[in-house]
């Protein structure tokens, strides 16, 4: 069955004195990083060029369809596309992704020791191209409203930098922009009049150029 699921190989905890614990966690989440991390996958991903993928849960059918073709040429870069991949944009994003070569790290919403593992992560997985990463501890085995606004701020100060499809004005997703934004953080989305909060926050319409040099460059579907 296309849902088929596997018990969950061995979770690695890493420490946050762990060499390997990483330190953007540490400078925007300040205090409030988590004393441990859990990982599935290859931790090496975590040196890669990173860039969360973001879009609230109502996204303007023509954004919709063009964040799908972005997710078709973020799959042929050398970036490692980082989220919780929650709303229905993003799980659909995850899908593209996992079918291509280039690295991908989830951030569920909640504890990932004991989860299962879906059928469409086994082989990145065992390829080494993707990290299942938590900061979540084990008694938090559900995800809520306030987990998922947990992970993403956790995602956030993991990454280079983050793509947003669509954030609702005065939604949980356009407040994190503006976090992103206080850390110092490149945000990216479209240029759409649906996009005017982000643009006006200072959001930037074209991504930086991603290696190899004969990848296609994703700023062209801006």
């Amino acid at each position: 069955m296309g849902d088929a699921r596997t018990k969950s190989p061995e979770v690695v905890r890493v420490a946050i004195d762990d060499p390997t614990y990483p330190f953007a966690l540490k400078v925007c989440l300040d205090g409030g990083a988590p004393p441990a991390i859990s990982a599935i996958g290859n931790l090496d991903l975590l040196r890669r060029p990173t860039l969360a993928l973001f879009c609230s849960i109502r996204c303007p059918g023509r954004l919709i369809l063009r964040t799908y073709d972005l997710a078709q040429l973020l799959r042929q870069s050398n970036l490692a596309i980082v989220g919780g991949f929650h709303t229905p944009v993003e799980r659909e994003c995850l899908k593209v992704l996992l079918r291509g070569p280039e690295p991908v790290i989830h951030c569920p919403a909640r504890a990932i020791e004991g989860m299962e593992i879906p059928s469409d992560w086994r082989k990145p997985l065992a390829e080494g191209r993707m990290l299942v990463l938590s900061g979540f501890a084990e008694s938090d085995p559900r995800v809520t409203l306030d987990t998922a606004a947990v992970r993403n701020r956790f995602v956030g100060a993991l990454v280079d930098g983050a793509f947003v499809a669509h954030a609702q004005a005065g939604g949980r997703t356009e407040l994190l922009c503006r976090q992103l934004l206080a850390w110092k953080k490149a945000l990216y989305t479209f240029d759409d009049v649906a996009n005017a909060n982000l643009l006006r926050m200072g959001a930037s319409t074209t991504l930086p150029p991603t290696p190899p040099e004969d990848a296609p460059d994703p700023a062209a579907l801006f």
